[in-house]
């Protein structure tokens, strides 16, 4: 592990789902779970400008109620989410400053990089305006969080090597999908040397509910334990990580995930298997084999999200959640420009060119299908 993280708890307090109360954030309720969280020995605290009240919300529950130098607390800048000029986007700072109350951020990320939305960065010269506020003393550590492919993140860690950590999305069900390429990630982020704080270890709650076949071989193996315990336990035990972030919503998640993560000494080879065995089911499941290559994006007439759509289709089949694969397909398909499934001509262009010659037509009927379009 290195030097930086090595006395933080593995365990960090997600403020990205906080509970709410009449459609706000639940401030009285937050306080007794950031009490619970400090009483157990974790100290890490996750949130982001682009976290509607959360910031406000932690420093009334936090920053107001405790020392400042007993807890570190993480927030983010979305330079790609509003600002149109570089000022703009420095200015996420400030209000993160003046809504956290916290005189100064632990740990600051650049949010969400890859794709399209690293050139905002680097066309606003956030790289070396970081590391000057770093050397202000009012960031203490500078790194970013990532959502793209392992090349992507190779690049960005090789022309940035002054960026401390990275922030990245794993779990065992997409340890090795290939259209997520968790692994690979991980194995990138490793190889440049960057300790790593995990992000969506549970998947959005996804795999606190996975296909029964996966409940199954988990209560077997440990019927006392939580089927989300596993998704933790899971990327805790990954060396180098600071700390697995998740987004607790009630008390009653709060104290579960304290019951496994209080005395967590990683992994028993038994547990391990479990896990393996886990994993092999998952991918047993019909899902869609798309890797996102996206050979097709570059010959379809109507631009289509094509791979968008599949990895939408793909969380429908493997979790039964519509509204969280269809938040999936929103943000994949018409947040990044392109049109939707049920706008196909069914030319095959895409066909002739799938590396994995997938039946794309046929596919994309299936989506339309399946979210009405």
């Amino acid at each position: 592990m290195s030097e930086l993280g090595k006395n933080i708890k593995k365990l960090g307090f997600g403020l990205m789902r906080l509970p709410q109360k009449d459609g706000v954030i639940d401030v009285e309720q937050v306080k007794e779970m950031v009490d619970h969280f400090l009483a157990a020995g974790f100290t890490y605290f996750d949130t982001a400008w682009a976290y509607p009240g959360s910031e406000d919300a932690i420093r009334q529950a936090l920053v107001e109620r405790y020392p400042r130098e007993s807890f570190q607390l993480a927030t983010k800048n979305a330079a790609w989410i509003g600002a149109k000029t570089a000022d703009e986007a420095k200015n996420q700072l400030e209000v993160s400053l003046k809504q956290t109350g916290a005189g100064y951020i632990d740990f600051y990320l650049l949010h969400n990089l890859g794709e399209a939305r690293t050139k905002v960065f680097d066309d606003f010269g956030l790289w070396d305006w970081i590391l000057e506020k770093k050397a202000q003393g009012v960031i203490k550590h500078a790194g970013f969080s990532f959502h793209s492919t392992p090349e992507e993140l190779d690049a960005i860690l090789t022309a940035h090597p002054e960026m401390e950590f990275v922030q990245l999305q794993i779990n065992y069900a997409d340890w090795d999908n290939p259209a997520i390429q968790s692994r690979r990630c991980y194995e990138t982020a490793r190889k440049h040397g960057k300790p790593v704080i995990i992000m969506e270890p549970v998947k959005g709650g996804m795999l606190a509910t996975p296909p029964e076949s996966v409940v199954k071989i988990l209560k077997e193996a440990e019927p006392d334990s939580s089927i989300a315990s596993w998704a933790i336990r899971f990327a805790a035990n990954l060396d180098g990580v600071i700390a697995v972030l998740s987004g607790m919503s009630n008390l009653a998640q709060m104290d579960d995930n304290l019951s496994y993560m209080k005395d967590f000494a990683g992994l028993t080879e038994k547990q391990a298997v479990t896990l393996k065995t886990a994993q092999d089911e998952i991918n047993r499941y019909p899902i869609i084999p798309c890797t996102t290559c996206n050979y097709c994006a570059k010959v379809c007439p109507k631009n289509i999200g094509i791979s968008g759509s599949f990895t939408a289709m793909n969380y429908l089949t493997l979790y039964r959640d519509k509204e969280a694969a269809a938040h999936q397909e929103s943000w994949l398909v018409g947040m990044h420009g392109k049109n939707r499934a049920n706008e196909c001509v069914k030319c095959g262009k895409c066909e002739k060119v799938c590396p994995q010659h997938i039946a794309i037509r046929e596919q994309l009927e299936k989506v339309s299908q399946a979210f009405q379009m």
